[in-house]
């Protein structure tokens, strides 16, 4: 039997990856060929199908290591710059130390 993936069941949907930069290298591929032609090739005991994955795809990471402005986001993320450019958004969102803030912060949360 041929089971379809989050990509193909989110057809015309959305789809959330967490922890995008640690999927493995022939997930990724899988995923660039989805996001690129919107569809995904599957080949199977003999049977050959390309199914729709006409998704909006929305992926989070982390960076690996500390993240470091000097450096490119695909550096930075360890995802390649192909597949990072098939995304229309890439925001990033960076946590600065800063001990006064993280104190007003923290004490608004503890008393709510």
């Amino acid at each position: 039997t041929l089971e379809a993936g989050a990509l193909v069941l989110a057809d015309r949907g959305v789809c959330c990856i967490d922890e995008f930069s640690s999927i493995r290298e022939a997930d990724r591929a899988t995923i660039h060929e989805a996001m690129e032609q919107q569809t995904l090739s599957v080949a199977k005991a003999g049977l050959v199908c390309k199914l729709n994955a006409r998704t909006t795809v929305i992926a989070v990471t982390n960076p690996k290591g500390v993240y470091d402005p000097n450096e490119d986001i695909s550096v930075n993320t360890a995802i390649a710059s192909p597949l990072l450019s098939r995304f229309d958004i890439v925001l990033v969102l960076l946590d600065t130390s800063n001990r006064d803030w993280d104190l007003v912060v923290s004490t608004f949360i503890l008393r709510q």
